[in-house]
């Protein structure tokens, strides 16, 4: 299994680098689009044609994580002429999104609504979906396949951990927003408390993502460290990792 990081900026680009959430995750022959947030869809172009998409997830409406999904609409509805394209996304969303376009998805996309627990496969991937602590609903995603399990946290606040999905992920993909004493909303994580809870839920390796643009990456990374017990990896944008 191996994921590549398209943006990593949490809830605004930052000057350098970027986009927003976003990631490909590809086991087998499956290739999916986990979050779409600003700047990603560019960035996913220079890994793969995104005729190759086997899915989009997105964990949840905040516009960091979401938004591109339009780029891809334009492309499939006037350019490719594809449709059918299964999206996963919490209940409601495709109407949301859906009313900045005056004639809808026109088909290009096939859209499933996630809730709490459940389960997909696509194509080689295996997906499980569990609700955080983050408004809007919002759901974070293990993924299974080739053997390897990656469990993506998308946004929450410290009353929802990895362990929800069970111990011994190979890698924990976790939101990092903010620093410790500089924590200014309690509904996303600090690098300390991303590292506890990786931690505690026997994750194997952590990646931190989704840091506030104001913020020095290496205290969250020091941070994030020393609450893991080993050292963490910073997500990048074209950062690929084989998990």
């Amino acid at each position: 299994m191996d994921l590549t990081v398209l943006g990593c900026s949490g809830s605004y680009g930052s000057p350098v680098g970027g986009a927003c959430s976003g990631y490909l995750v590809q086991a087998g022959g499956t290739t999916i689009w986990l979050d779409c947030g600003n700047g990603t869809f560019a960035n996913l172009q220079q890994h793969v044609a995104p005729e190759a998409l086997d899915a989009v997830v997105i964990t949840h409406e905040h516009p960091d994580h979401c938004v591109d999904i339009y780029g891809l609409h334009v492309l499939f509805h006037y350019g490719v002429e594809r449709t059918g394209l299964p999206v996963y996304a919490p209940e409601g969303l495709d109407d949301r999104l859906g009313g900045l376009l005056p004639s809808g998805w026109g088909g290009t996309f096939d859209w499933h609504t996630i809730g709490e627990a459940d389960g997909v496969t696509v194509g080689d991937l295996a997906l499980r979906f569990s609700r955080t602590d983050h408004p809007p609903p919002t759901y974070a995603v293990e993924l299974q396949g080739d053997d390897r399990r990656l469990v993506y946290t998308a946004d929450t606040g410290p009353n929802w951990t990895v362990g929800a999905f069970g111990d011994g992920a190979d890698l924990v993909l976790s939101e990092a927003t903010y620093q410790e004493g500089q924590k200014s909303w309690p509904l996303h994580l600090t690098a300390a408390e991303a590292g506890r809870a990786a931690r505690e839920a026997g994750g194997r390796r952590l990646m931190l993502t989704h840091l506030w643009p104001e913020l020095d990456p290496k205290v969250s990374v020091a941070e994030g460290s020393d609450a893991f017990g080993d050292p963490v990896t910073l997500a990048a944008p074209h950062l690929v990792t084989t998990i």
